[in-house]
């Protein structure tokens, strides 16, 4: 049965897509473009620009132009504030088609999709408040002749690269917090789901932001976005991805010393003591593994378990992982979608190979689902008995797969989820609250969750530890991370002189 709704309909044709520069749509003329097909379905959904890089050192001379004129960094916090309420506003009234080109080019649940766009207007909202809030600081404690001044003003042209995963919400972890600072944007989005970030441009300037503040250039991260890292004219890069790209882009920064927020890899633990409640935990744990289809940079790939639960929470899991209904994105009771691209696939599918080569047991999963469609499906995947320098219980799989490891000590427990070069997030399980406080202060994370897993707002600020990356994003720390300190001294009353 269809379960499809009339909104959930797949196109005829793909839909054309220039790029946005300037306040307007620029088409692509004869550019070179790249046909999107859906993940799950494999048919054409969008046909997207390749930029060149002329096109992109336009968009940066634009948004240069427009930082230095001051049409938006000389602007009040609160008519700030009022754009991005206006722009909350504009992605609420477009939330099904920006669903569902999301949906359709991620191969991501129809309902996940909603639930991402209506988050990132909520995003929206709180940044206008945090437009509002940023202030700088005073020093009244000089003496009478002195009075210290510290100011936060925005650094410039920020380079925004982000990523297929979450390509708007990320994108709203991101934009509003660089707009509240004061500062213009040159935004690439992954050439693979560069749709909804291109009617963000839209939404913006139908919100009042003035052109040329925020400027999408589309093509591939190889091309345009290394081009964005190096580029003397970008002040700051923002970018979301994996940790060997996020080491590139560092590398290619140097070239105008260029400051850089980078949100990487993870190979995040979910650890589950033995006093925790188990079917929430379980449940949890199963939501941490297969959230995105495992495409999810903070999602629990490392279960780490009590040794005397072990057994039992190992049933418990494959339970629920025979429950999960995967399947077509557009029927709304679909769990888990389909997987990016075929080199997504390809790359999960030798990693569960090369978890039963070196000797991991298969608890359940482990295949390609043929599910009578023509997309890519992956079963959500469990494996015990698995050695802490196997490949799937150090490599970011960024899959439904999860890898069991057992400890017998709160030392142990902590050592082994400190054991990996990432430290993005962590998930406790237990409901011991010295035990919970105790775990969340020793393992190294940016994120850690107790008794949950992925969630929370934007209030709280994102971003890792170790080779996850550097910088903080959302929060009044994410409008802080695209700002500049500038100290100022003021002299009262008449100088001593120097020279009599």
């Amino acid at each position: 049965m269809d379960n499809r709704s009339p909104l959930h309909a797949l196109p005829a044709n793909p839909r054309d897509f220039g790029f946005f520069v300037d306040g307007r749509w620029v088409e692509g003329g004869s550019r070179e473009t790249i046909i999107r097909r859906s993940p799950a379905h494999n048919v054409p959904v969008t046909r997207i620009t390749r930029c060149t890089r002329d096109d992109l050192d336009r968009a940066v001379t634009v948004a240069r132009k427009a930082f230095a004129d001051r049409r938006w960094s000389g602007l009040a916090g609160v008519d700030r504030a009022a754009v991005l309420l206006k722009a909350a506003a504009g992605i609420r009234a477009r939330l099904d088609e920006l669903a569902l080109l999301e949906t359709l080019e991620t191969g991501k649940p129809i309902s996940q999709s909603r639930g991402e766009v209506e988050g990132a207007a909520s995003i929206y909202e709180y940044a206008a408040g945090a437009a509002r809030a940023l202030h700088g600081d005073t020093f009244n404690n000089l003496g009478d002749k002195t009075l210290g001044l510290v100011t936060r003003e925005p650094i410039g042209v920020v380079g925004l690269i982000t990523p297929w995963n979450f390509p708007f919400f990320i994108l709203a972890e991101r934009v509003p917090f660089i707009l509240a600072a004061g500062c213009t944007i040159v935004a690439k989005p992954s050439e693979v789901t560069s749709a909804t970030t291109l009617l963000m441009a839209e939404i913006l300037t139908n919100a009042g932001l003035p052109d040329g503040v925020f400027n999408v250039v589309t093509g591939s991260g190889s091309d345009i976005g290394q081009a964005m890292t190096e580029h003397a004219g970008i002040d700051m890069v923002s970018f979301t991805g994996s940790t060997e790209v996020g080491r590139r882009a560092l590398l290619a920064s140097a070239g105008n010393f260029k400051k850089l927020g980078l949100e990487l890899g993870g190979k995040n633990p979910q650890i589950v003591f033995a006093d925790a409640d188990l079917g929430d935990a379980a449940d949890g744990v199963v939501f941490g593994t297969c959230f995105n289809a495992g495409q999810c940079c903070v999602g629990g790939s490392r279960l780490v378990v009590e040794r005397s639960i072990a057994a039992d929470f190992e049933k418990l899991l494959a339970e629920k992982f025979s429950r999960i209904r995967v399947g077509d994105p557009l029927d709304p009771q679909t769990q888990v979608g389909a997987i990016i691209t075929s080199a997504q696939n390809e790359s999960i599918l030798s990693h569960i190979a090369g978890g039963r080569s070196e000797g991991a047991r298969l608890v359940c999963g482990g295949e390609a689902l043929n599910n009578g469609m023509a997309g890519r499906f992956i079963q959500p995947t469990l494996f015990a008995d698995v050695g802490r320098d196997m490949a799937i219980a150090r490599d970011e799989i960024f899959g439904p797969v999860l890898a069991i490891l057992p400890f017998d000590t709160f030392e142990e427990a902590v050592e082994i989820a400190n054991d990996t070069i990432y430290g993005l997030a962590a998930s406790i399980w237990t409901k011991n609250l010295d035990k919970a406080l105790q775990a969340m202060r020793r393992v190294q994370a940016g994120r850690v969750w107790i008794n949950t897993t992925i969630s929370g707002g934007p209030e709280l600020p994102i971003g890792g530890f170790k080779q996850s990356g550097t910088g903080r994003e959302t929060g009044i720390y994410g409008v802080e991370e695209y700002t500049e300190v500038k100290a100022v001294h003021i002299t009262l009353g008449k100088r001593d002189h120097w020279v009599s």
